[in-house]
Parts: C-alpha cells; sequence; structure tokens
C-alpha cells in the first residue's frame, strides 16, 4: 500500500530587510511512492510560495477543483500563535488533500516545491527545459547539499576523512551550494532510502 505522509510544521520568522519579516513553514515528505524522486525530503516555504503552485496546479488541472489555502486575512499577526497555527494547519491540509490526486501527483512543479529550495521563477525554468538540469536532478541535488541529518552530521565528523568528503560545488546553476537552507529534520538514517 502506498502512502505519503506531508507534515508543515517549525513556523518560523525570516528576516527579509530591516522593514520586512515572513514566516516560513517546514515540509516534511516521508512516503513509499513511485511518484516520489526522494522518499524522504524536507524544504522551508512561505505563504506566497503554496499561493503560486495553487495557481500552477490549478491553470494545470483546469477540470479539477483545487482545496483552498488558509484565507489571506489582513488582520493576521505573526506575532500571534494562534493565527501562526491556524495557518499552518491549513497548508497542511491542502498538501494533504493536493497529494491524494493522481493527477496533481504528475505534475513536476509540486515535486520541485516539495523536495527542493528553487524558487517559483526557478521551477518555472526547470519544469520548461530552460536549465540545464532536469527536475530528478535538482531534486538529487538538493538532497545531497540539504539532507544532512544531526546523526550523519556525527558520523561524518567521527569516521570520515577529509579526502573522502563529499564536498559540492556551486557550478551546477541550482542555486546556493551551502548547507544554510537545511531544514535539521529529526529522521533516523534508517528511515532513508540507501
Amino acid at each position: 500500500q502506498e502512502f505519503v505522509t506531508v507534515l508543515v510544521r517549525d513556523p518560523r520568522t525570516q528576516k527579509e530587510d530591516s522593514w520586512h519579516s515572513y514566516i516560513d513553514y517546514e515540509i516534511f515528505i516521508h512516503t513509499n511512492s513511485m511518484c516520489f524522486t526522494r522518499k524522504t525530503s524536507c524544504v522551508r516555504r512561505r505563504f506566497r510560495e503554496f499561493v503560486w503552485l495553487r495557481q500552477r496546479l490549478q491553470s494545470n488541472a483546469v477540470l479539477i477543483q483545487l482545496p483552498e489555502l488558509p484565507s489571506k486575512t489582513p488582520f493576521f499577526n505573526m506575532n500571534n500563535p494562534h493565527h501562526v497555527d491556524h495557518r499552518r494547519q491549513g497548508l497542511q491540509e491542502f498538501l494533504e488533500k493536493i497529494l491524494q490526486d493522481a493527477l496533481l501527483l504528475s505534475d513536476s512543479r509540486l515535486h520541485l516545491f516539495l523536495q527542493t529550495q528553487l524558487s517559483p521563477e526557478d521551477m518555472e525554468a526547470c519544469v520548461s527545459g530552460q536549465t540545464t538540469y532536469s527536475v530528478a536532478d535538482a531534486i538529487h541535488k538538493f538532497a545531497s547539499l540539504n539532507r544532512r541529518f544531526p546523526i550523519e552530521d556525527e558520523e561524518r565528523k567521527k569516521g570520515k576523512k577529509n579526502a573522502d568528503s563529499d564536498s559540492e560545488s556551486s557550478s551546477s546553476g541550482l542555486g546556493p551550494s551551502d548547507d544554510s537552507v537545511s531544514c535539521g529534520c529529526k529522521a533516523s538514517p534508517a528511515s532513508e532510502e540507501s
């Protein structure tokens, strides 16, 4: 039996500049579905990226009535834990419903949204073939750069020599190659694919 577990969690306030802030949410996916390139992934997305995803999915699947996102209220207060958690729950319910539809699961934008940290512009470019990398390449590259689980980091420090390290270069065009985007997902190495 195939399953897809999605969790939207860990809202964090991010500073855009000295005047503007926004909240992003961690999206954790665990699945055995053949539709997914990676069986476990973790990315951070903000509300307006969810809005972009819904618009793109709707334009590609006009006969499907997509679930609604939590309403964008002018009274949303990012300092109010109730408001933030209400939105988080709404985003999780949206993704849970989306991931139950086989037609929507075939949309590459959904997979890039859930399994890479590419911007909406970069996702569009990738899907339309305007990049040197494919959708699968982008997902694998992101996973190799940013899915460093705490246990793996400890093992790497203890047992690996510098010659064995798996350094990556940023010349691929897949965006920043540092680990600052990492979510720090809590998962055991046993739950990862080998």
